[in-house]
């Protein structure tokens, strides 16, 4: 056998246990229970009937079946392909389809056909918009407030490319909370996250702030980061002006995607949790599970 033959058996072996380390066993913490129940079944066969698209279920959330069994259901809307490509995300990328003019009636009678009290939008980024989506953002907003009175609303937003008057258009069709996650901490966000910039998301953040709303960011554990630096990122967001924190542990949505670095215990989240509340937040959710729209309906008020 040749020498290159060898080389070439010794490089995939070399390969191979570098794969074998680095899938890491899910600790028992992170099992989740089958969806079931009436309410959950009710809101998935809307979904299904009328075509919408859940973060809940491209983002493979683990919380799915409690949120949509409690009345709580998070919804994307401008389509279900992202120009984008962050190494974290379950979301397609690519080319996305035209913007749909109708979707805004088309969610609004859906949150109510699904008695929602609760319901959180948000968004594939629509870098190919020139608004970025914003009107339709904003016009999902009102048509929900006109046909389903009585449900609250968090709106889960874009950068919009940090331009301040397409985060208005959002901002003044009046939510109840507006979320834009930071994801992780600044060392990180170049290599995790495609295009997005940690200060322009905190300027995002400070103008929600500033506009009197409930502002909110979350980040995801696990992709390497250090205690100071989440410590870190907290005070960067109380900075500008943000109420609620949610923290999770970050869970490799396939192969392809960036590999989780450790698995945080429970007792860890509870730490930063505390700490969170001491440090300022009014709200902090923060457990393994948690994902930015878990318990969303608490962050009204």
């Amino acid at each position: 056998m040749s020498k290159v033959f060898f080389s070439n058996f010794a490089l995939i072996l070399e390969c191979m246990e570098k794969q074998r380390q680095n899938k890491r066993i899910k600790p028992d913490w992170l099992k989740t229970k089958i969806p079931i129940g009436k309410s959950y079944i009710n809101v998935k066969e809307i979904v299904n009937k009328h075509k919408l698209h859940t973060i809940c279920s491209s983002g493979n959330c683990p919380n799915m079946c409690e949120c949509w069994g409690l009345g709580t259901a998070t919804l994307m809307i401008l389509g279900d392909v992202c120009t984008r490509s962050c190494k974290f995300c379950a979301v397609k990328t690519g080319k996305p389809l035209t913007a749909d003019l109708e979707e805004p009636k088309r969610v609004a009678e859906s949150v109510k056909l699904m008695k929602l009290k609760h319901v959180v939008l948000t968004s594939v980024d629509r870098d190919d918009l020139e608004d970025g989506g914003a009107t339709i953002w904003a016009e999902t907003i009102k048509e929900i407030k006109q046909i389903s009175r009585e449900t609250t609303q968090e709106t889960l937003i874009p950068d919009f490319q940090g331009k301040r008057e397409l985060i208005q258009l959002v901002i003044d069709a009046k939510p109840e909370v507006i979320s834009h996650n930071l994801e992780t901490v600044e060392r990180l966000t170049p290599e995790i996250r495609s295009v997005a910039n940690y200060r322009r998301s905190l300027e995002v953040i400070r103008q929600i702030s500033d506009s009197g709303l409930v502002s909110k960011s979350g980040i995801m554990l696990g992709l390497g980061e250090t205690e100071d630096e989440v410590l870190q990122c907290m005070d960067d967001l109380l900075e500008v002006g943000c109420k609620v924190f949610t923290i999770g542990q970050y869970l490799q949505p396939t192969a392809k995607h960036i590999a989780v670095q450790e698995y945080i215990h429970p007792d860890v989240f509870e730490k930063y949790r505390k700490i969170g509340i001491e440090k300022g937040f009014t709200h902090v959710e923060s457990s393994p599970l948690v994902r930015s729209s878990y318990h969303a309906e608490k962050h009204v008020k």
